[in-house]
């Protein structure tokens, strides 16, 4: 399996030639910058496995590296660790919200967030190995294209089918529509936020079987999540 592609936006260089020289010796492929414009530049060249985001940063800040790459389709559900020497409650809100997947506060231990990587990356290097993709009984072959839930095979239109891998790749997650809009469908997609909707119904229709429960969950005024059943 191909050493997995991580991304690290730091502008202390001390602290990233630090991270760089762990994450190496832990066998990660490791690109560097300290600039926010250039990050974007990278991750549009070779989509990462992973990105390790500080906020505040040259150029571009890290909220809107974020931001940007989460209205890009090639990016929109690569995971982005933030890194920041913010405290304040309302700026953590404010990363998670744009679509940061985890928060790291300086100073922190590098052991930590190595730690938290590595489970990320054993969460979603299945998907990336184009290997199968298992979310408690359900099993997703994106080689094969095919979905079987508790041993049934299921039959999943191509849209019900892309909805259902983008939740899978980031298991309990909870989505708005305006993010499976940009993952599912792309930023130029003139699809309108309440279609969404309707595809979650029909992806819950192909998905269900007799005796299970239902693996989506809505949650009010924020979006749809796939959970472990």
């Amino acid at each position: 399996m191909p050493a997995p592609n991580l991304l690290l936006v730091e502008d202390d260089p001390a602290l990233s030639e630090l991270l760089e020289y762990r994450f190496q010796n832990e066998g990660y492929d490791v690109r560097s910058t300290s600039d926010g414009d250039e990050a974007l530049v990278l991750a549009a060249e070779e989509v990462p496995d992973l990105i390790i985001l500080d906020w505040m940063i040259e150029g571009t800040s890290g909220i809107e590296v974020c931001r940007r790459l989460r209205r890009d389709k090639e990016t929109a559900h690569v995971p982005i660790i933030m890194l920041t020497a913010r405290e304040a409650e309302d700026d953590r809100v404010r990363g998670l919200e744009t679509g940061a997947d985890d928060y790291l506060t300086k100073p922190f231990s590098p052991r930590e967030l190595l730690a938290r990587v590595a489970a990320v990356m054993r969460r979603i290097r299945p998907a990336l190995a184009g290997e199968t993709v298992e979310v408690g009984d359900i099993i997703l072959d994106p080689v094969a294209h095919k979905v079987q839930r508790a041993g049934q095979s299921l039959q999943l239109g191509p849209t019900e089918y892309r909805l259902l891998k983008f939740f899978m790749e980031s298991p309990g997650r909870v989505f708005s529509r305006g993010q499976l809009l940009d993952g599912v469908w792309g930023t130029g997609s003139d699809i309108e936020l309440r279609t969404v909707d309707v595809h979650i119904r029909r992806l819950r229709k192909a998905i269900g079987i007799d005796g299970a429960e239902d693996p989506i969950r809505t949650v009010r005024s924020a979006g749809y999540a796939l959970e472990a059943i």
